[in-house]
């Protein structure tokens, strides 16, 4: 049976679900704190952790998914030179 090419490696997959991983995190952070009646303003949703900690949990979920979209899969490297030679 012959061996599938495939995109993205083991390594690939286990980057991109921890960036996920990170992303659901940042939004989870960033939600709740409604008012009590709906209607009333609620000082909890300028906390630290709605402003600044969120968003860079969620910023660096995106780098990471980035970074395990494009790194290289060191199996494919090591097969491109074997079939060169």
């Amino acid at each position: 049976m012959a061996k599938r090419d495939f995109a993205f490696d083991k390594e690939n997959f286990i980057i991109i679900g921890i960036a996920i991983l990170l992303i659901v995190i940042g939004f989870v952070l960033m939600s709740g704190g409604s008012s009590p009646d709906g209607v009333s303003f609620n000082p909890e949703i300028f906390s630290k952790r709605r402003i600044s900690v969120a968003p860079v949990v969620t910023l660096v979920g995106f780098g990471v998914m980035i970074f395990g979209i494009l790194a290289p899969n060191r199996i494919r490297k090591g097969t491109d030179k074997e079939k060169k030679a």
